[in-house]
């Protein structure tokens, strides 16, 4: 059994879409855990699309069971940003910035991160999960 996981926004999304692969990660988990920053580009995706209200109220119930945690951002998820983003310049690999931040939580919560994003890679000691793209 995985002790937590982290979802990006794109695990979110392929689990509202009924994907198996991302389902048996969430079901193996004790706590399922999602940033705020995920939750932001949630919202803006919802924004940007048709159907808000129906991706909103998703959105919410998901939050609302038990296992499903909020995760906010903290001086702590702030100091590790600020880390991230220095090796990431140093090692000339910049990734984009919301994507620092929910590694940042990643690594702040000790959660492992499911995601679709193979540039997750380039952060050291991240433990992520490679979704397969199909």
């Amino acid at each position: 059994m995985v002790m937590k996981v982290l979802l990006d926004t794109n695990a979110y999304s392929a689990l509202m879409a009924g994907r198996t692969e991302v389902a048996e990660w969430v079901k193996r988990s004790e706590r399922v855990l999602l940033s705020t920053i995920v939750i932001g580009e949630l919202l803006f995706g919802f924004r940007n699309g048709n159907q808000f209200n129906r991706h909103y109220v998703m959105m919410d119930s998901f939050l609302s069971n038990p296992f499903v945690e909020l995760v906010p951002v903290t001086f702590t998820t702030a100091d590790r940003f600020g880390r991230i983003a220095a090796a990431l310049k140093a090692k000339g690999q910049p990734l984009p910035s919301n994507d620092i931040w929910i590694a940042a939580h990643t690594l702040e919560t000790g959660a492992d991160l499911l995601s679709y994003d193979r540039h997750f890679d380039a952060i050291e000691g991240l433990p992520w999960v490679p979704l397969a793209n199909s």
